[in-house]
């Protein structure tokens, strides 16, 4: 499938509609693309997810994404800024980095913004991935939360803002307050999960820093743009392929 006839299909927004060869092409293209790409920063727009690379399949359905189409880390990152027909909202899964898939863009829209929508889409995530994991930075607010959860529940969660919150036991990685070597509880207050590390911090740690994403970042695979409502093409989409 040559390029000029693959941007006609994005634009008339059949790609919904495809057979199964012609997926195994565009599949096919959007690893050769990957192959000669040097991985570089994801931008998160505030927030994103994390799921294993051997399990991420099950995301599509834990955040009922569908219509699914191959495309490189650097054409899928500009995600949030694509135009789209109303009601399906794209949404990018990244390649592997290092072992975990990373989802974002849009997130706002397909997700919500409430805290039980957060919390109820990462723990749907890991009982679809195994695991999974969220991180969401709003300097200007104040606000810093990342949260592990597996087999659809919550393990660890910090909430960083006026009045920090802790769930769970903390994870051999934190450097906690009441265990710095000069702390001394006879004299020290502190509260027990003081000095859990933010968000920034805590994807290092425990999957990938998207804003850290480089030449020697391992890199596997293509990703993925999908939409949050089935049937409905990628029309208007055009400017995801790059010549």
């Amino acid at each position: 499938m040559i390029e000029n006839r693959l941007d006609a299909l994005l634009e008339a927004g059949f790609t919904d509609r495809l057979g199964e060869r012609d997926r195994m092409l565009l599949a096919r293209r959007a690893l050769l693309r990957s192959c000669y790409e040097e991985p570089s920063p994801v931008l998160s727009d505030s927030w994103w997810f994390a799921v294993p690379g051997e399990r991420y399949e099950g995301l599509f359905t834990a955040l009922e994404l569908h219509d699914r189409f191959p495309v490189t880390l650097d054409e899928g990152a500009d995600v949030a800024r694509l135009p789209h027909r109303p009601g399906a909202i794209p949404v990018f899964v990244t390649p592997e980095l290092d072992g975990w898939r990373l989802i974002t863009g849009n997130l706002e829209d397909v997700v919500g913004v409430d805290w039980d929508e957060w919390m109820g889409a990462v723990e749907r995530l890991s009982a679809h991935c195994g695991e999974a994991q969220m991180f969401f930075e709003d300097e200007a607010g104040g606000s810093n939360v990342w949260v592990v959860a597996e087999r659809g529940r919550i393990r660890r969660r910090y909430t960083g803002e006026d009045d920090p919150e802790w769930v769970g036991e903390p994870l051999p990685w934190e450097d906690l307050l009441v265990d710095e070597e000069y702390f001394d509880p006879e004299h020290d207050e502190a509260e027990p999960n003081e000095g859990t590390a933010d968000a920034a911090t805590a994807c290092r740690h425990l999957s990938v820093d998207p804003t850290r994403i480089g030449a020697d970042t391992p890199i596997r695979g293509h990703g993925w743009l999908a939409l949050s409502a089935p049937g409905v093409g990628h029309k208007g989409l055009v400017g995801l392929v790059r010549s």
